[in-house]
């Protein structure tokens, strides 16, 4: 990911001295397993141990790494000796009876646990956002609209609720998706644990809270990420979701709500009045990139045999950039809704601009219910009446009172034309959220 769009976290967590940290902290942990059952000295592990708390690894290791690597053509073998360079002979018992993917997989798991645990606290944030200004605008009248033509009257809070509650299954699908990673694979070259016992893998995975991966060949099966970038995808169209409404909503004609603009800010370099989308805009392309990761995660999970390595050189940067950009995304979001500028004036103008039409069901349901008109007959007076509205600008209330084949009288047509009836219920919606 370009800085441009990195987080601070994410740009440490996702560093090429924080790969080798998390590679040496893999080694370790099964190193230290091993001299528990006596096949590699106690003496080295805590050796090794002190000098990479002392000496932590850093990006002048990376570099080391890398100019070894220039040579092998290996990158495990190029860390390795790298390690020997800096810690000494004791690094000569690192990788005992273990491949390159034992490590490789289990850390890049450490990686994108946190990764994922960054992001949670992301969604938790911008959800948390969604419900105070669900809770601010909870009784704000606007005009709901269905395929982008106004339908009926609703509240400005109903969005933020709408968007909680999907952010609240999308914070449910990342804690799936974070468990199905947390699994430790320490079990050899193709899977068979001919040079290292189950037991060490098995220890490993219970130091940290995790899971042995019960079976494997010489990778991770990559359905499990698939399942985060699945969870990360999906979170991407909840953002999308959101920003596309926000868009709609700061166009000319509607002008219901808009992005903040701060002092300073310009948003065009020929027209100066403009206040363009353009953080919205920003999440919307993100929610694209998302989208297309997840393809590339699902063409990983056939592999050749017990493994090739056509997911590797992907995994480097979909895996990374993923987690990064969803980061990115909802915490750009976050910082939308917070301070959204919101117009509630120019809602309830909206709102009544087509002259009553969008009470026009009310009106309905009281020639059937109240009058005792079929359905058909009462569909075609009002639909009539709304058309002749649409045409010519007059109120549909006015409309009804002068059609002659309307019985409705004038507290009839007030009592159908009531604002008030048609957000009666939007306490007890809240209500299912404990709000």
């Amino acid at each position: 990911m370009i800085d441009r769009y990195l987080t601070p976290e994410m740009k440490s967590l996702w560093s090429e001295a924080s790969k080798y940290r998390a590679w040496l902290k893999v080694e370790l942990a099964a190193m230290r397993a091993q001299a528990q059952h006596g096949e590699v000295p106690q003496a080295a592990f805590e050796v090794l141990t002190g000098k990479s708390e002392s000496d932590p690894l850093d990006d002048a290791f990376a570099v080391k790494v890398a100019e070894i690597e220039a040579v092998t053509r290996h990158d495990i073998v190029a860390f390795t000796r790298a390690l020997t360079d800096r810690y000494g002979e004791e690094a000569r018992f690192i990788h005992h009876g273990l491949t390159s993917t034992d490590v490789v997989d289990t850390a890049q798991n450490l990686l994108l646990d946190e990764a994922l645990g960054l992001i949670q606290a992301d969604v938790t944030a911008l959800r948390d956002v969604c419900r105070s200004q669900a809770m601010a605008f909870k009784h704000t009248p606007t005009v709901g609209r269905t395929h982008g033509i106004h339908a009926e009257p609703m509240t400005f809070g109903l969005k933020f609720l709408n968007w909680m509650e999907a952010l609240n299954r999308d914070l449910e699908r990342l804690a799936a998706a974070r468990r199905r990673v947390q699994v430790v694979m320490l079990s050899g070259s193709v899977g068979t644990y001919a040079h290292v016992s189950p037991k060490i893998e098995e220890e490993v995975a219970a130091a940290w809270g995790w899971q042995a991966a019960p079976v494997t060949n010489q990778t991770l099966s990559r359905d499990r990420h698939a399942e985060v970038l699945y969870a990360l995808a999906s979170l991407g169209a909840t953002l999308e979701k959101i920003a596309v409404e926000v868009r709609h909503l700061q166009r000319s004609e509607v002008r219901e709500a808009m992005e903040p603009f701060g002092k300073g800010q310009t948003g065009s370099s020929s027209m100066p009045h403009k206040k363009n989308p353009i953080l919205t805009e920003n999440v919307t392309g993100f929610a694209r990139l998302l989208r297309g990761f997840l393809i590339t995660g699902l063409e990983n999970v056939a592999l050749w045999h017990e493994r090739d390595i056509s997911h590797s050189s992907n995994e480097r940067v979909i895996l990374p950039d993923a987690t990064a950009g969803a980061s990115y995304a909802t915490r750009r979001l976050t910082g939308v809704l917070k301070d959204l500028v919101v117009f509630p004036e120019r809602m309830l103008k909206n709102l009544n601009d087509l002259g009553g039409l969008v009470f026009s069901q009310r009106v309905l349901h009281a020639l059937i219910d109240e009058k005792g008109l079929t359905r058909e007959d009462a569909y075609t007076l009002v639909q009539r009446n709304a058309l002749k509205s649409w045409e010519s600008g007059e109120g549909l209330r006015d409309l009804l009172k002068a059609d002659s084949e309307n019985p409705l009288n004038d507290e009839e047509l007030d009592a159908a034309f009531d604002l008030a009836w048609y957000l009666r219920h939007v306490d007890d919606i809240y209500a299912r959220f404990g709000l």
